[in-house]
Order: C-alpha cells, then sequence, then structure tokens
C-alpha cells in the first residue's frame, strides 16, 4: 500500500511501471534522467506522489518514454 505524506499520496515504483504499463527499472531510469520527478524515502526508496504522476498520464506520455 502506497504511504501518505503532507503532500499527498506517494507511489511506489512498482506502482507507476503498472500505470505507464512498464517495467519498474524504466521508472528508475525516467525519475534518474529528470523525466518525472521523484523523492527518496529516509530509507533511501523512491517514491513519486500521486498527482505528478496523473498530471503525467493526463498530458503527452510521449515526452516520458524514450
Amino acid at each position: 500500500m502506497a504511504e501518505e505524506t503532507i503532500n499527498g499520496e506517494l507511489m511506489t515504483p512498482a506502482e507507476v511501471a503498472l500505470l505507464f504499463r512498464v517495467d519498474p527499472k524504466t521508472v528508475a531510469r525516467w525519475a534518474n534522467s529528470g523525466k518525472i520527478p521523484s523523492i527518496r524515502t529516509l530509507g533511501g526508496h523512491r517514491r513519486f506522489r500521486r498527482e505528478d504522476i496523473e498530471r503525467i498520464l493526463n498530458a503527452n506520455t510521449h515526452d516520458v518514454e524514450g
């Protein structure tokens, strides 16, 4: 289950990957290259704000792929 923060719900790379229908490693590459915004937990795990992901999904997803 995703975590909650003051800024909204956080998603795991696996949850984001399901939405984009890609491998979680692809999501990590997108985040590393700055194509999608992410944050790191204190434990070093990558998380994504649901609002950011929904905005990207509702926009042109061609900007992310590649």
